[in-house]
Order: C-alpha cells, then sequence, then structure tokens
C-alpha cells in the first residue's frame, strides 16, 4: 500500500471519505497542496474550496468535494481532512448558490457593526467559493 495515501475526509456531522488514494489536492490557506505517497508531514489551516481525489491514477479526477474550510493534516502515508462543511460539487445546486451570493452581498451591505460585517464577509466568501466550483465567477463586493 506504499503507492497510495489513506484519505479521510471527516465533517462535524460525518466521516465523509475512508479510501486509499494515489493523491487528493486540498485547498491550503497559503494555495492548493498535492500529497502523495512520502509526502513531508504538515498541518494546515484550508481556505474555502475543492478537494480534488485521484483515487484512479493523477491523472483522472475521481471525485470533488467541496470544504468550507477546516485543518489538514498530512504524513507520509495518510492525509486527513477535518472540514467545517463538506459537500460533493455535484450536489451543489448553481441557482441556490446565486441567491446566496445575492443574499449575502445584500446582508453585508446592511451590516450595522463591524461583527455583523466581518459574519456577512465571511459567509459571502464561502458562497462564492461555492460558485467558482461550479465554474462561476465570484461576485464582487
Amino acid at each position: 500500500m506504499a503507492d497510495k495515501v489513506e484519505f479521510e475526509l471527516v465533517s462535524p456531522e460525518k466521516l465523509l471519505v475512508s479510501q486509499p488514494v494515489d493523491m487528493v489536492v486540498v485547498p491550503g490557506s497559503e494555495g492548493y497542496l498535492g500529497a502523495l505517497p512520502g509526502h513531508a508531514p504538515l498541518i494546515t489551516t484550508l481556505k474555502p474550496g475543492v478537494i480534488d481525489i485521484y483515487a484512479d491514477g493523477i491523472t483522472t479526477i475521481s471525485n470533488r468535494i467541496f470544504v468550507a474550510g477546516g485543518f489538514a493534516e498530512v504524513t507520509e502515508t495518510r492525509c486527513t481532512v477535518l472540514a467545517e462543511e463538506a459537500v460533493e460539487v455535484t450536489a451543489l445546486d448553481r441557482a441556490a448558490v446565486e441567491q446566496q451570493v445575492k443574499d449575502l452581498a445584500e446582508d453585508l451591505a446592511d451590516a450595522a457593526s463591524d461583527v455583523e460585517k466581518r459574519a456577512a464577509e465571511g459567509k459571502l466568501l464561502v458562497a462564492q467559493a461555492k460558485l467558482e466550483a461550479l465554474g462561476g465567477t465570484q461576485t464582487a463586493h
């Protein structure tokens, strides 16, 4: 099994993925990170984005999962992601996400305090990242 990495994706609700993979690419806070067998150990925070799972070679993506943020731990043999929110990209509804972006942009514009503004900005960034995962463009705020 030295030619595979054990990949686990855990959300607050449940264990979503637990399988050996050839490579997994995660949206690290400093940029996308590809975890392959023998990777140097590291822990990183995640930004909202898509995890690409390569289970059948490193040329074909076998699954894409959107994460809203969280942490990833990589070792020589394992990649574990603890996600704040996780959903398969194919399960995202473009119209619902576009409406969410519009609503959150309005919430941001209407925010009365810095706390409300930061909360709205964070939610808007996640919604925009979902739209980007679907192949749309981000809405400026």
